[in-house]
């Protein structure tokens, strides 16, 4: 057994490595579409079956994103973000629990001569390479969207205008701090992400390979649970900070 921290390649298109984690983003991407699709394609005035289970999930997330909003309109401009950041999130982290991980595979000898197992399955959240690129996009979002609420100028006051009308006043290093934040979100949701998945996926490989049996059920219903609270995590503290970024800098 051997455990990477970065994603294992399985194959290659053309320069473009293929990791595990990847094609799992790809499927659980193409997933969502095809559901999502197939239960608006034809919507039902009485729900029943799917239909009835995502109109539930929808409308949950929306009451939930309203409840923090306390603003209908800007609610359901949030929404579409959250909304896929959950569902992506949630997904990724719960198929990396399927039968099979870090047991099924690819062979591989690795550079000290020992064979090994390249696993078909690893949760996209458990690869740095995605929720530094899912920070990336939350942030920058955030930024973007503070600045179409309250334009570039007085969104700018939170971190360069307003600290230099008193350079050497409070709202120079209230500024600064602002800044900093600003750039530690990406860390914060970077690692919390990878570290939690990462580090859930290991317990089960080691549980799996030690007792294969009846000892990982505990830990497998813990990171269940787990992978939910994250997604839940990354997905709420996206919508307060979108909420924060159209407040004025004086509120």
């Amino acid at each position: 057994m051997e455990i990477s921290i970065a994603a294992e390649k399985l194959f290659s298109i053309g320069a473009l490595p293929i990791t595990n984690a990847f094609l799992i983003g790809l499927v659980v991407s193409a997933l969502l579409i095809f559901f999502i699709t197939r239960v608006t394609k034809r919507p039902s005035l009485v729900p029943h079956g799917l239909q009835n289970v995502i109109e539930i999930i929808f409308e949950a997330l929306l009451n939930l994103v309203e409840s923090v909003t306390q603003d209908k309109k800007q609610a359901r401009q949030f929404f579409p973000l959250i909304a896929t950041i959950f569902l992506f999130v949630l997904t990724a982290n719960w198929v990396g629990l399927l039968p099979g991980l870090g047991t099924v595979g690819l062979s591989h000898v690795n550079e000290a001569g020992h064979a090994t197992i390249i696993p078909f399955l690893r949760s996209t959240s458990a690869d740095l390479n995605f929720t530094l690129a899912l920070s990336l996009i939350t942030v920058i979002t955030v930024q973007f969207t503070g600045i179409a609420a309250l334009g570039i100028l007085k969104y700018g006051q939170k971190f360069f205008i307003s600290p230099f009308h008193k350079p050497y006043g409070i709202g120079t290093a209230v500024g600064i701090l602002e800044l900093v934040s600003e750039l530690g979100k990406i860390i914060s949701f970077t690692f919390r992400l990878f570290g939690n998945v990462f580090a859930g996926e290991v317990l089960l490989t080691v549980m799996l390979h030690l007792v294969p049996y009846f000892l990982p059920l505990p830990f497998m219903f813990l990171e269940v649970f787990v992978g939910f609270i994250q997604a839940v995590v990354f997905a709420m503290l996206t919508l307060v900070f979108l909420k924060m970024a159209t407040l004025a800098p004086e509120h």
